[in-house]
């Protein structure tokens, strides 16, 4: 079993986590309100242009042309991503450039862009890997369920086969990068998929209305 296929069933905890999550499941039966989703797309904005550099180091850091294409096509491929981000920040009256991150959204771009800076290609796939693969998973099993019309746009993007494709390129750098036996690569790799949680937990709450007292 490859690295990556091996990684993805070791925190298939943490995938399901995510599948169940009351924001995740908002996104399915369109219960999720547009507020809440709108700070969630400033957010996730955010955290995508963390995600590029990170891709950019990669390039950097390739000592093969097998990894700098690969790279560079996922650099690419993340601007269509951007792209539907735009226009729901469009849509929902969003300025994304003055976007204030949370603690959440913080400790994961700091962690992708100080693992990006260590330059271990291993390590960077580990840590860029699982934002991928969760959500081709989650769009993939929000499609393949009955679910509303309200953010079908968000679950046929991550469902598409061409995001799957992306993913599958990025777990194949990390099967060509990761060193063999090497501990941390496992530890970075639930770290990510510990992040994405609480990334969706930190969207959720926050467009949860205060009560006094």
């Amino acid at each position: 079993m490859t690295v990556a296929r091996t990684l993805w069933q070791d925190n298939a905890d943490l995938a399901e986590a995510a599948r169940t999550h009351p924001f995740v499941r908002g996104l399915a039966d369109g219960t999720l309100e547009e507020a809440t989703f709108a700070g969630y797309v400033a957010q996730d904005a955010f955290y995508l242009e963390s995600f590029a550099r990170g891709y950019a180091l990669g390039v950097a850091h390739s000592p093969d042309r097998q990894g700098l294409d690969a790279f560079a096509d996922l650099l690419a491929g993340l601007r269509e991503e951007l792209r539907l981000h735009e226009a729901y920040a469009t849509k929902l009256g969003i300025d994304l450039a003055r976007v204030e991150p949370l603690p959440a959204t913080l400790a994961y771009t700091d962690f992708l862009l100080a693992t990006a800076a260590l330059g271990d290609l291993g390590h960077l796939c580990a840590a860029l890997t699982p934002c991928m693969r969760l959500y081709a998973h989650l769009g993939q099993s929000l499609a393949a369920e009955a679910h509303a019309d309200r953010y079908a746009d968000w679950i046929r993007t991550y469902a598409e086969p061409g995001f799957d494709a992306l993913a599958a390129r990025l777990e194949n750098l990390l099967d060509r990068y990761a060193r063999p036996g090497d501990d941390r690569t496992a530890t970075v790799y639930r770290r990510a998929m510990r992040l994405e949680v609480a990334f969706f937990e930190s969207a959720y709450r926050a467009g949860q209305p205060t009560t006094a007292g």
